[in-house]
């Protein structure tokens, strides 16, 4: 569990993030959304530590970053996988390199250990006959496979994943989210996604924030969702057409 008090975060005279509280459940797909410039990066980045918070406080299992030594640190840094946007494969790496290079790079387990590990956490994900593969010679679809792979394959208790979605079509980013949901539940990992992508947020959004201009505009389910009558939400979440006829259907079969 990941549990957010009153965050702010300043660059000079620009406030970006104006006191944020939530929590992020441990076993659930926890979902931030907001539109270009709604604070959404930076925040995720404070939650990674990659940015000191002006003000507020951060806690991983009740304890506050703040209070952590640098050894601590370096420990949670260690149960925390991330999916980047792009799936940031090492081009000149095979995809079972891929994988195994965070316990090469983390841990001193003996080789034969780290390749048994990779191979599970490949299998895992659904990839078949691609271990000597480079990535440019697998689809867009499998590299997002791999870079989840190589997220899990230290069994960390945190998953971020920053745009999983980004540049795929829409049945492959729906079996990427299920993908993600299902290991998020399996394994139990406080699981945080930053999205834009409304499929996402109706297919896998257990708990979702929205933030506006740095501030939480707004929290709850992709059940609940629906049902909301906050502009700034209704606004970005139905600003298409198909979302707008899919609530109203939605509404009206709830009636």
């Amino acid at each position: 569990m990941i549990e957010i008090n009153n965050l702010k975060k300043s660059f000079g005279e620009s406030e970006v993030l104006k006191g944020i509280s939530t929590v992020f459940e441990q076993g659930k797909t926890n979902l931030i959304i907001g539109q270009s410039g709604s604070g959404k990066t930076v925040f995720l980045k404070c939650i990674l530590g990659l940015h000191q918070a002006s003000e507020g406080e951060i806690f991983y299992n009740k304890k506050p970053i703040s209070s952590m030594t640098e050894n601590e640190r370096s420990l949670l840094r260690q149960d925390m996988g991330m999916v980047f946007q792009g799936s940031a494969l090492f081009d000149s790496m095979t995809v079972e390199e891929n994988v195994m290079f965070p316990m090469q790079m983390f841990t001193e387990a003996p080789a034969d250990e780290i390749r048994d590990r990779a191979n599970f956490a490949i299998k895992r994900v659904n990839l078949i006959n691609a271990n000597n593969k480079l990535p440019s010679e697998i689809s867009g679809g499998m590299q997002k496979r791999v870079a989840i792979a190589r997220a899990i394959v230290m069994n960390p208790n945190y998953l971020f994943c920053d745009e999983p979605n980004s540049g795929l079509d829409p049945k492959t980013a729906i079996l990427i989210d299920n993908l993600i949901q299902e290991i998020t539940q399996e394994y139990k990992i406080t699981t945080v996604i930053n999205s834009h992508d409304m499929n996402s947020v109706m297919e896998i959004g257990e708990k979702i924030i929205f933030l506006k201009d740095g501030e939480k505009k707004w929290e709850g389910s992709n059940k609940e969702i629906f049902k909301t009558d906050n502009a700034a939400v209704t606004d970005f979440v139905y600003s298409s057409e198909l979302f707008k006829k899919v609530r109203k259907v939605y509404l009206e079969e709830s009636e």
